[in-house]
């Protein structure tokens, strides 16, 4: 079948199925094939759900389906390309009998393909990460026609797109982190302008939309045979060269980090008003081992998103270090993290229990080199919301220390302090701390002016750039790069 316009007396001439035929195939049909659930009873339109995005990209070539017969009208150019390719029984099949990406999401919107079980991928496809001798065609055309769409949404072009990636991004996650960083915008304005509280579901539409790296280096949380998580850091962390500063995302996408900080902002209990951080973990999809993190500065307070059960968080109060094989079960308490907002100590041993389904957490915290920050780095936390801890700030404020494994039981001593070790917060009534008041246009469009801008430098933190940061050199210097820098680009 040619590309474009056809006319209709020659659709006439080779069309074999009559009006009457068509009406008498529909009967039933609706009931056998109904609409996802997710369009609510209602087909859609060209512009598709972002459920539908989600299912498409993740099909291959050999994930199986199968068509709605004679689901489409005789008379039109549509009838006959679909009476052609609704043969097909996999998703290569259907490509190569002259359907396209963008065909497969109106037919699923309609309730015109059933997917009869995998294999379906677990994130989409991007190809430019892939080993070329596996990447299939129905790879190439899911990967270049998505490209295409999420430009399409960003208003810009994909050789835009492309010439903007940071190290380590391909076009693929450029484009995706581009259209949460513009929706996390969007949002926080309309939250300005309202007087409310970022929402857990505006929250779990930027982690949704946030395409995650595949990172190698938290190995004190990975199960075994894992060798990496997805897994990404905001705020400030400190690099495997020693250096202090913010994460590149931090820098190219602050309204994402806004809008996640602000979500704990806005409803911190006023019991723990004083809590500060400087950094926020953000994971996907993943259960950690038992692990303590070594290091943090403090409290943090972690929370989990999504549509899961399981997952609760398996933590021992009264750890205070050793050999994590001699901990007992019973010295732990396990917290439902998708109803509660939980403070613990990340220095104390902890886990994350098995679980079904799609979950999505934060973890809020300081790193113990806070002091070591730049100026202008604390400023521009302080500006994406962060409440930056202050150099003399007391770590045991909050919770006190751990009383180790002789002392469990035990009460609480003066070196201990009197505060719990730690705490649970019901989510649901959290929100009722916002107190804010809506806002004039006028107010909401200085509000956005001063909000901190993305940076769209290729890299931050080579060779070169490291040294005139710390003063070391002009900016006139050698602009090589070792390895060592671009992996350490690649992740932070």
């Amino acid at each position: 079948m040619k590309k474009g316009r056809v006319d209709r007396t020659a659709l006439k001439g080779v069309t074999q199925m009559t009006k009457e035929e068509f009406v008498k195939y529909q009967e039933g049909m609706n009931a056998q094939w109904p609409l996802p659930d997710y369009m609510q009873g209602v087909k859609g339109h060209t512009q598709y759900k972002d459920e539908t995005y989600q299912i498409v990209t993740r099909w291959t070539a050999d994930t199986p389906i199968a068509y709605r017969p004679h689901a489409k009208a005789p008379g039109s150019k549509s009838h006959l390309r679909y009476e052609q390719y609704s043969k097909a029984t996999t998703v290569g099949e259907a490509l190569n009998l002259g359907s396209y990406p963008v065909d497969w999401c109106w037919d699923y919107e309609r309730g015109f393909i059933k997917v009869l079980g995998g294999p379906i991928r677990d994130e989409p496809l991007d190809i430019s990460k892939g080993e070329e001798s596996q990447v299939t065609d129905v790879d190439r055309a899911i990967n270049t026609w998505y490209i295409r769409e999420l430009a399409k949404m960003l208003g810009m072009k994909v050789s835009d797109v492309s010439g903007s990636a940071g190290w380590g991004e391909s076009v693929h996650i450029r484009a995706l982190r581009l259209l949460a960083q513009k929706e996390a915008k969007e949002c926080l304005e309309t939250a300005d302008a309202e007087g409310r509280a970022i929402t857990d579901d505006d929250v779990l539409l930027t982690l949704k939309r946030w395409p995650f790296f595949r990172n190698p280096w938290r190995k004190n949380v990975m199960q075994e045979g894992k060798t990496w998580v997805f897994s990404d850091t905001l705020g400030l962390l400190r690099d495997r060269q020693g250096d202090v500063h913010l994460t590149a995302s931090t820098r190219r996408y602050p309204q994402v980090t806004e809008l996640l900080a602000r979500w704990l902002t806005d409803r911190l209990p006023k019991e723990v008003k004083s809590f500060a951080f400087t950094s926020m973990n953000v994971n996907c999809n993943y259960a950690a081992m038992l692990h303590r993190d070594n290091g943090n500065f403090g409290p943090s307070f972690i929370k989990a998103f999504g549509d899961f059960s399981g997952g609760q968080l398996q933590y021992w109060p009264e750890d205070a270090g050793g050999d994590l094989k001699d901990l007992q079960k019973d010295g732990s308490v396990s917290m439902d993290l998708q109803k509660n907002l939980v403070l613990f100590n990340g220095n104390c041993a902890h886990a994350v229990e098995d679980f079904t389904g799609s979950r999505y957490s934060i973890v809020y915290f300081t790193v113990g080199c806070h002091a070591a920050i730049e100026q202008k780095d604390r400023e521009q936390l302080q500006k994406l919301g962060f409440p930056y801890p202050s150099s003399d700030a007391d770590p045991f404020e909050l919770l006190r220390r751990p009383r180790g494994k002789a002392a469990v039981g035990g009460a609480p001593g003066k070196e201990h302090g009197s505060c719990p070790a730690y705490r649970t917060f019901e989510a649901a009534t959290l929100h009722d701390n916002c107190q804010q008041r809506p806002r004039s246009a006028e107010e909401v469009r200085k509000i956005t002016e001063e909000r901190v801008q993305p940076e769209n430098a290729r890299s931050f933190y080579r060779t070169d750039q490291r040294r005139v940061r710390k003063g070391y050199d002009t900016p006139a210097a050698s602009e090589a790069s070792t390895k060592d820098d671009e992996a350490n680009i690649d992740f932070y």
